[in-house]
């Protein structure tokens, strides 16, 4: 199986932050602040790997049950893609103004907040697997175990175990910033 390239990198990168996060630990501190960082960083990584996962699964479900039928934006004309460069007006039917009654208008607003209140339920659904995941709560469960185990130890450090956090994300930003050499 062949690794993706971006996949190597975000690995290094966050294998190299970690160990120079052991090493500061070992030098300049003691065992509990090397215990912190380290719960808060496998914490937080398992975190993120789980949240990558769950979208991932949630894109390629949109993908599958994507309506092929409908026109697409490849369809378009450059006009069109000019005066209506987001496809807005697609399916919008132009009222001539003398059949603009007040009923007329109440009725085409309450389409319209039906359309979007369809709209956001379908939305909520289909995003409902990428903030439940098992994989993101079983992670979640392991950053709050990990934060009552040591502070109900008498080992918490809160500077260390935000630098643990952290290390995720400045992760992801130096590998972001090395993909774009």
């Amino acid at each position: 199986m062949k690794i993706n390239k971006e996949v190597k990198t975000f690995a290094l990168v966050f294998i190299v932050l970690d160990l120079c996060l052991i090493m500061y630990s070992l030098v300049f501190n003691n065992n509990i602040w090397l215990l912190n960082t380290q719960v808060a960083f496998v914490s937080s990584l398992l975190i993120t790997i789980a949240s990558f996962l769950s979208y991932r699964s949630n894109i390629n479900n949109r993908l599958s049950n994507l309506d092929m039928s409908k026109p697409s934006l490849q369809d378009r004309d450059k006009v069109d893609e000019i005066d209506d460069p987001y496809d807005l007006y697609t399916e919008y039917e132009e009222i001539p103004e003398e059949e603009l009654t007040p009923a007329k208008i109440k009725e085409i607003i309450s389409d319209e907040k039906t359309k979007i209140k369809k709209n956001s339920i379908k939305n909520t659904i289909f995003s409902a697997t990428g903030f439940l995941s098992i994989y993101r709560v079983l992670g979640y469960a392991t950053l709050v175990f990990g934060f009552f185990a040591l502070n109900n130890n008498k080992l918490f450090l809160p500077i260390a175990f935000i630098i643990g956090l952290g290390i995720v994300p400045i992760g992801v930003l130096f590998s972001k910033l090395l993909d774009r050499k």
